[in-house]
C-alpha cells in the first residue's frame, strides 16, 4: 500500500483544493492516467499516475482544501504514488498536538477553528490565524470569550485587550435575526487567503511617480498605423519597459522564499488579468528579450489562456514583478498588493491631461500616467526601488529604447 499526498505546484503553494477525482476506489489505472485535479488560486493542475495500480481509498472528497504534503489517498497493487508521501501524521480526525496546545493557550474553542487537516483535523496554522495580544488572550481565557468571534482593532486586525472587553460588554446577537451572509467560492476564498497573507506578512513600501507619456503615445500611434502588424497597447509597452528596467537592475530580480532568497535566471513580468474565474496573474517570461511584436503575440496567448481557465503551472511561475493596469477603468492611481513570492508590483492609473511649466516657465499641456510601485522591504531598499522606478520612467518617456535589440549577455 502506498500513499498519494497533496503535491506542491509553485514556490509558495501551501494548500490545494481537490477539484475532481478521475478514479473511484477500487478502480484500476495505467501509468500516465490522470488520477485527480488540484485547483489553487493560480491554476488547475492534472496529476498523473507514475505507474499502474489501483486506487484503494480516497481520504479527502472533491471540494476539500488540503495542506501540501497531506495524505489524500492510498494506492494498492504495488503502484507508485504521483508524489512522495508525507511524514507520519496523527490518526484521522484527531487535532494535531501543537494545535490542541495553542487552542488551550490562546483561549480559542475547537468549534471556532476550521480545520484544514484530514477529516477536519485542526492544524497549528489554523489556530495561528487568530492574531491577538498576550493580554487579550489572557482576558479571553478568564472570561470564556472565543477570540475568533472578536473583531480586532489593532494593526493587521490584531485583537487588543480593549476589543475583548468590548466583546464582553456587548449584548449577544439575537439568534432569530436572518443571516444575509454568503460563503465565498473556492477560488475567491483562496484569493482572499493569499492577499490577506501577503498584506500581513510582506512589509510593503510604496513609491509614486508621474510619467509623461506624450512620446510613448506618439510612438504607439505610429507603430499601430503600420498595416499587417500586431496592435500594441500601453500595457504591452509597460511590460516591455518593466522587463528592460529589471534587466538593468539585476539585483532586484529576486524573490523571497521560506527557505531563503532566490535569484531568478530570466526576467519575467506578471500581468494582472480579470477573468470570469477571478483575478489571474500569468507571467511573461523573458520580457526583456522579446521584440514588441513577439511580446504582444505571447501576451495575447497568455491572456486568452487566463480567460479560458487553461493556464499551466509554467504560465504562472517566475517573475519578480507584476503590472496591474486599471487605467482603462478611469482610476487615477492604484496602490496594489504584492503577489508572493514576487518582490514588486506596479500599479498603473489612467492617462491624465494637465499643465506643467516648460523650460521657460510657461504652462504646457502634458499627458501623464501615475505609476505606484509596491516593493518588499525584506528584499529591496527605498533607494534601489527609486532607481528602478526612475529607469522605468525614463524608458517610457524616451520610448525608442523599447525598439532596440536587448543588450548581449
Amino acid at each position: 500500500m502506498s500513499e498519494i499526498v497533496m503535491p506542491k505546484f509553485g514556490l509558495t503553494m501551501t494548500e490545494g483544493l481537490i477539484a475532481a477525482w478521475r478514479r473511484k476506489p477500487g478502480e484500476p489505472f495505467r501509468q500516465g492516467d490522470v488520477l485527480f485535479e488540484v485547483e489553487t488560486e493560480k491554476v488547475t493542475n492534472e496529476v498523473e499516475a507514475a505507474a499502474d495500480g489501483v486506487l484503494a481509498e480516497i481520504l479527502f472528497p472533491e471540494g476539500a482544501t488540503v495542506p501540501v504534503g497531506e495524505v489524500i489517498a492510498r494506492l494498492a497493487g504495488g503502484a507508485s504514488a504521483p508524489a512522495a508521501a508525507s511524514p507520519a501524521t496523527p490518526a484521522r480526525g484527531e487535532d494535531a498536538p501543537s494545535a490542541r496546545k495553542l487552542m488551550a493557550e490562546h483561549g480559542v474553542s475547537r468549534e471556532a477553528v476550521e480545520g484544514s487537516g484530514r477529516d477536519g483535523r485542526v492544524m497549528k496554522e489554523d489556530v495561528l490565524r487568530v492574531i491577538a495580544t498576550p493580554l487579550a488572550r489572557r482576558i479571553a481565557r478568564q472570561e470564556g470569550i472565543d477570540l475568533s468571534q472578536v473583531a480586532g482593532s489593532g494593526p493587521g486586525g490584531r485583537i487588543k485587550a480593549a476589543d475583548v472587553e468590548g466583546a464582553k460588554a456587548a449584548p449577544a446577537p439575537s439568534p432569530s435575526l436572518p443571516s444575509a451572509l454568503a460563503q465565498p467560492d473556492s477560488v475567491r476564498a483562496a484569493t482572499a487567503r493569499r492577499v490577506q497573507a501577503a498584506k500581513r506578512d510582506i512589509p510593503h513600501f510604496y513609491l509614486t511617480r508621474h510619467v509623461d507619456i506624450r512620446a510613448l503615445a506618439a510612438l504607439r500611434a505610429e507603430l499601430n498605423a503600420q498595416a499587417g502588424r500586431a496592435k500594441l497597447s500601453v500595457t504591452h509597452m509597460l511590460v516591455k519597459a518593466a522587463g528592460l528596467a529589471l534587466a538593468a537592475h539585476p539585483g532586484l530580480n529576486r524573490v523571497w522564499l521560506p527557505d531563503g532568497i532566490l535569484a531568478l535566471d530570466t526576467v519575467g513580468v506578471g500581468i494582472v488579468a480579470e477573468t470570469p474565474q477571478g483575478l489571474r496573474i500569468p507571467v511573461l517570461d523573458r520580457a526583456d528579450r522579446l521584440a514588441l511584436d513577439d511580446l504582444a503575440l505571447a501576451m495575447g496567448g497568455l491572456l486568452e489562456r487566463a480567460r479560458t481557465a487553461t493556464l499551466t503551472s509554467a504560465d504562472v511561475s517566475g517573475g519578480a514583478i507584476s503590472i496591474s493596469n486599471v487605467g482603462m477603468h478611469g482610476a487615477d492611481t492604484l496602490t496594489p498588493i504584492i503577489n508572493p513570492p514576487q518582490a514588486m508590483i506596479l500599479g498603473v492609473g489612467a492617462e491624465q491631461q494637465l499643465f506643467r511649466p516648460d523650460a521657460a516657465g510657461q504652462p504646457e499641456l502634458c499627458r501623464e500616467i501615475v505609476l505606484t510601485l509596491a516593493a518588499d522591504h525584506r528584499l529591496i531598499d527605498g533607494a534601489d526601488a527609486a532607481r528602478f522606478l526612475a529607469t522605468l520612467a525614463g524608458l517610457l518617456e524616451t520610448p525608442l529604447a523599447l525598439l532596440r535589440s536587448p543588450p548581449s549577455t
